[in-house]
């Protein structure tokens, strides 16, 4: 009976701490007093998805019942509501729940038209960013910015936590390699909030347009770059929980390749496996998923490899799985089947020519150190938190 009870007031004193450390968190759209005073007798455009939420209600919800006139939706990629699988194109459309236009920014165009911002007098920003530079999410806040600059569009970001945010790491992109997966020099993990990463773009001179941009954030209340934060909504279909937005960075190069990191499984960005029985013990089979996973790579194939589910310390961003499983392959062209791709991804070419001449994973990160140390430097300019204790 003690033991239950010490049981007991052990789960309370842990879920009061949880409680504690969410209270101690307040994101920027959960502060309407600094930004509705900013958006009152405007007309909205509002740069949102599923993650734009303040506790249950979507901001966009929100907006309207504090009665602010929302003239438009620009949604990224996975659609306003999240439902679509990376990569697929979107339609634009009304949002059935407030009948307000949703115009795409992943298709035929990713930057708002002259036509889609008619009648906007200011932009608000609120999407959770994973903090790694191919995650397109940043894209399009790169190119809201250089259209609310083009146009004289004051924009307001509502700030959120990066979950990857206590560290930088990998290669910085190469203008050479600007894509939508990469578009401004920061390193494969930037070590920034959306309000940072936005205050950089527009100091360091990274749009074509040769002026500053009006933007006010919104900061994030009693956090840190220090500060672990557990996502409340997986930011998109195929990182549905913490340890996949903390593989990601790392997993995210097998895109390129012929092995599965699990799209088209219930764990996807925790797993590493191909159709070999060499490759591990663990087995799975990656299937479709409408909304999830549209043609998963070894889609329909037994694969064998490794659970990261059962690591017991989760690693920062690292090569080691890429370049164990590269050297496990005879045949390079049947590991690497988009060559491109990964350069895209890695912006560089430099990578896949070191891995070539048999560079060690240290060999490798050293010699993007002093690319890390001039990025540090300009981060530092721009950060709102605190920053980590080894940045």
């Amino acid at each position: 009976m003690k033991k239950c009870w010490i049981f007991f007031i052990l789960m309370i004193l842990f879920l009061q701490g949880l409680s504690q450390n969410s209270a101690r968190i307040s994101v920027g759209a959960e502060q309407p007093e600094e930004y509705l005073p900013l958006l009152k007798n405007r007309t909205v455009g509002l740069v949102a998805n599923h993650t734009s939420l303040i506790y249950k209600t979507h901001l966009l919800d929100f907006l309207i019942s504090k009665n602010i006139k929302v003239g438009a939706v620009y949604a990224p990629e996975h659609g306003f509501r999240g439902e679509a699988a990376a990569g697929d194109v979107i339609g634009d459309g009304i949002d059935k729940k407030t009948g307000v236009k949703i115009f795409s920014l992943y298709g035929n165009n990713k930057k708002p038209t002259t036509y889609q911002l008619r009648g906007i007098g200011v932009m608000v920003f609120d999407i959770q960013d994973v903090g790694c530079r191919f995650y397109t999410y940043i894209s399009t806040l790169h190119y809201i910015i250089e259209v609310c600059t083009e146009n004289n569009i004051p924009l307001v970001i509502l700030d959120r936590p990066n979950p990857n945010g206590d560290y930088v790491a990998g290669p910085v992109l190469e203008k050479t390699f600007s894509s939508f997966v990469g578009m401004d020099p920061v390193p494969v993990v930037h070590g920034c909030t959306i309000g940072e990463l936005a205050l950089m773009i527009n100091g360091e001179g990274w749009l074509p347009v040769k002026k500053e941009c009006d933007i006010r954030v919104i900061p994030v209340k009693g956090y840190t770059h220090s500060t672990r934060y557990s996502l409340p909504v997986p930011p998109s279909p195929n990182l549905p929980n913490d340890l996949a937005v903390r593989l990601y960075p790392s997993l995210c190069f097998f895109e390129a390749t012929s092995f599965s990191i699990g799209r088209g499984t219930e764990f996807p960005f925790q797993v590493i496996g191909y159709p070999n029985k060499r490759f591990g013990d663990f087995q799975f089979t990656p299937v479709e998923i409408p909304g999830v996973a549209t043609d998963p790579i070894q889609e329909g194939n037994v694969c064998y490899g490794q659970d990261l589910r059962l690591l017991k310390d989760i690693p920062k961003f690292t090569l080691k799985f890429f370049l164990d499983y590269y050297r496990k392959f005879e045949n390079e062209k049947a590991f690497l089947t988009r060559e491109n791709w990964l350069n895209q991804l890695a912006g560089t070419n430099k990578l896949i020519k070191q891995i070539r001449e048999g560079k060690t994973e240290t060999e490798i990160e050293n010699s993007w150190k002093e690319d890390l140390d001039h990025y540090k430097i300009t981060r530092k300019k721009y950060l709102l938190y605190p920053d980590s204790d080894n940045l």
